[in-house]
């Protein structure tokens, strides 16, 4: 393990308990009647559940699994022992320690930092709070009522007066800024995009990237075994895709130089690349 997460409390499931998801819980949540769980969930007021079917993957829903510590009992069950949560909080943790790291890396005294599908921003508040740089982030989501909550959770952090909010489409990113931007954040919404929209929000990036800027963004396996059951229950549908592809939708707007860093459930793959400008170069240096 790399010395600067060396210290991260990441969340681990057993030999057994693996074992146990992969031949018993894992096949049994896959394929029960998606109905039956629908209507236990409903009954049971699962905000989980309730936040998905209004708006899948949603913010209100990351916020649940990132706090982890819910009030109703079929939430406490989901988000306390399920793979994907528990990935998620994991991934929350490396991503912050990453950005952080690459703040301190930018090489003037107040850096820019674009977080596209922010919802309210904890990863990026999480990163400023971790750095002694002095930086200011935008955030850009397509719901204005994860800013309400974003704003108070930026005051609790002492950051308000460096971070704004844009809402807008992530797909728009072109016309939405002109100022210089050092780093951008993707994380969490690759998943729900498809190959031409990921190419395309690349292309628009390099007109605010200057070379050197980093980008962080992630990739999501199948390795948490339930996507049959998100799907059916929860209305997710997400694109599973490995570092490499993303490496390569990207890679043609300029991107290279990248790293790949996996969080412990191996769910998630958080990976770096750096604007190495002209675009449409031959890509290289792709990681699996």
């Amino acid at each position: 393990m790399e010395a600067w997460i060396a210290d991260i409390e990441f969340e681990r499931l057993s030999a057994v308990v693996r074992a146990t998801k992969k031949i018993f819980i894992n096949p049994l949540a896959n394929y029960i009647p998606a109905d039956w769980v629908k209507t236990w969930l409903r009954r049971g007021r699962s905000e989980l559940a309730l936040s998905n079917w209004r708006d899948p993957g949603g913010w209100r829903s990351m916020v649940i699994s990132y706090d982890g510590n819910p009030q109703k009992t079929w939430d406490r069950i989901l988000v306390g022992g399920g793979t994907i949560p528990m990935a998620l909080r994991n991934r929350k943790r490396l991503a912050a320690r990453l950005i952080a790291r690459l703040i301190e890396q930018v090489d003037h005294d107040s850096g820019h930092v674009l977080c596209l599908g922010a919802g309210p921003g904890h990863i990026i508040t999480d990163a400023m709070t971790q750095t002694t740089k002095h930086c200011h982030a935008t955030l850009v989501d397509l719901s204005s009522d994860a800013f309400d909550y974003g704003r108070e959770l930026a005051r609790k952090k002492g950051l308000i007066d460096r971070v704004r909010f844009i809402q807008g489409d992530v797909r728009d990113v072109k016309g939405m800024l002109e100022d210089r931007v050092d780093l951008v954040k993707m994380i969490g919404i690759c998943e729900y995009l498809e190959d031409d929209q990921v190419a395309s929000i690349a292309h628009a990036l390099r007109n605010v990237m200057p070379p050197g800027a980093s980008i962080v963004f992630n990739s999501i396996s199948k390795r948490h075994g339930t996507d049959r059951f998100f799907r059916r229950v929860f209305g997710l549908h997400m694109i599973h895709r490995s570092p490499r592809r993303l490496q390569e939708l990207i890679s043609p707007a300029g991107f290279n130089d990248f790293a790949v860093f996996p969080e412990p459930l191996g769910v998630y793959k958080v990976v770096v690349g750096k604007m190495t400008a002209p675009a449409n170069h031959c890509p290289k240096g792709i990681r699996k």
